[in-house]
């Protein structure tokens, strides 16, 4: 991923030519003038293809199932799927826009983050359209700091707000009677327990979220989120954080000789009964994951007294996509209250929404509050009292590889 963000910047700085974030494109201009009749009767009858992480099951039929029937049905639209790592998605844009690709064949991308801001500041996404969008204006809280920035990067309207995630801890709770309530209490419970607990080696995303939640319990949120963005800085803000992790790390299964490689691995070492606890960025997943077996019963979430980090994933469209109309009313689709009350299903993804409340009519409420969480899963109104935000982007590489280079390598 380093190696890709790289590219693009030389790349950028090479050619300046790409039309910065600030600028819109000829096709900007085109689409965003028409009204939404007309942007749906251009997508009627076509196909929108959607490109994203393909790592979850779950995801994978709320987008094959729900999502390609409902754009259907609405819009007459074919949504075709193409599971593909974001850091090969970015690197196809790049080859598109070096190569003065114009038909892309990528409509709808999942990015959030870094990815996004790099892909913005290349002038690989079209944009801005947000506020295109029906659903936008009447649902979305545009002010909100989730939705203008991602991970402390502006959204200027370059992407729109996709679900909400925050990381839980996971444990049985037929074998755990007792959960940590903070990091403290996380290392009696590994001295407790030694072999039973791991997580997984950053840049693992939900492994680097783990360890970004112990710095916002050791040293606190403020502290790391304004220090400077170098590495002398952020190592000495977060050294803490980085020494209670050294301590943590004898205890581990392995004895911290080595991590799961992907939080994938993490829940099968929790499946098969090697761990007492896992972990995970999307809270709303355990019923699902019980009812499949990918979990045993009893499992639970639980989350640290000071809180756990929240982001919102997003959605773009590239700017060479040929159906930039299709992409759009597949996107405003998913924004509806239909939409999100189905993604916040645990039965059908656990996705937590990104409507505003204060924007929903009674009825429109209800629906939500209709929706049985399931077992083990923490209510929404408690996961947002302790929902602490994302650091900005530029800051995670770097706590990355001061982990990298203190914690695994430590004797």
């Amino acid at each position: 991923m380093r190696r890709i963000l790289a590219l693009i910047i030389v790349f950028v700085l090479a050619l300046g030519s790409f039309g910065c974030s600030n600028k819109k494109d000829s096709s900007t201009d085109t689409v965003t003038n028409k009204d939404w009749e007309t942007v749906l009767k251009e997508a009627k009858g076509t196909t929108v293809n959607f490109y994203g992480w393909g790592g979850s099951e779950t995801t994978n039929k709320w987008i094959d199932e729900y999502l390609a029937k409902a754009v259907k049905e609405q819009y007459d639209i074919t949504l075709k799927r193409v599971p593909m790592n974001i850091e090969d998605i970015l690197s196809k844009l790049l080859a598109d826009k070096q190569g003065h690709n114009e038909k892309g064949t990528i409509d709808v991308v999942w990015i959030n983050g870094e990815n996004f801001y790099t892909a913005k500041q290349a002038g690989l996404l079209f944009g801005p359209f947000a506020e295109k969008l029906p659903n936008f204006s009447k649902y979305i809280d545009k002010d909100s700091i989730e939705v203008k920035s991602d991970f402390g990067y502006p959204v200027e309207g370059y992407e729109v707000p996709y679900g909400k995630a925050q990381f839980v801890m996971i444990h049985n709770s037929n074998k755990v009677s007792e959960t940590p309530s903070n990091t403290e209490e996380l290392l009696k419970f590994v001295k407790a327990n030694p072999g039973k607990f791991t997580y997984p080696a950053p840049p693992d995303f939900t492994g680097s979220a783990f360890v970004r939640n112990v710095i916002y319990d050791v040293v606190g949120y403020d502290k790391i989120a304004n220090v400077k963005a170098d590495e002398e800085s952020v190592k000495q803000v977060i050294q803490p954080a980085m020494d209670y992790l050294k301590q943590l790390k004898p205890y581990l299964w392995n004895s911290g000789k080595t991590y799961p490689a992907t939080i994938a691995q993490l829940d099968n070492m929790y499946a098969d009964n090697q761990l007492l606890m896992s972990m995970s960025y999307n809270p709303n997943s355990i019923p699902a994951k019980i009812k499949s077996g990918e979990y045993p019963k009893g499992t639970a979430s639980f989350i640290f007294d000071k809180g756990t980090v929240g982001n919102t994933h997003f959605l773009a469209v590239p700017f060479n996509s040929t159906n930039k109309s299709g992409a759009m009313a597949v996107i405003n689709a998913i924004i509806s209250v239909e939409g999100q009350v189905s993604k916040y299903n645990p039965e059908g993804w656990g996705d937590l929404p990104v409507l505003d409340n204060s924007k929903l009519t009674v009825e429109e409420k209800k629906k939500f509050e209709e929706i049985k969480l399931g077992e083990g899963v923490i209510p929404q109104e408690e996961l947002l009292k302790h929902r602490v935000p994302e650091l900005p982007a530029q800051l995670v590489p770097i706590i990355e590889k001061i982990w990298s280079e203190q914690v695994p390598g430590d004797k």
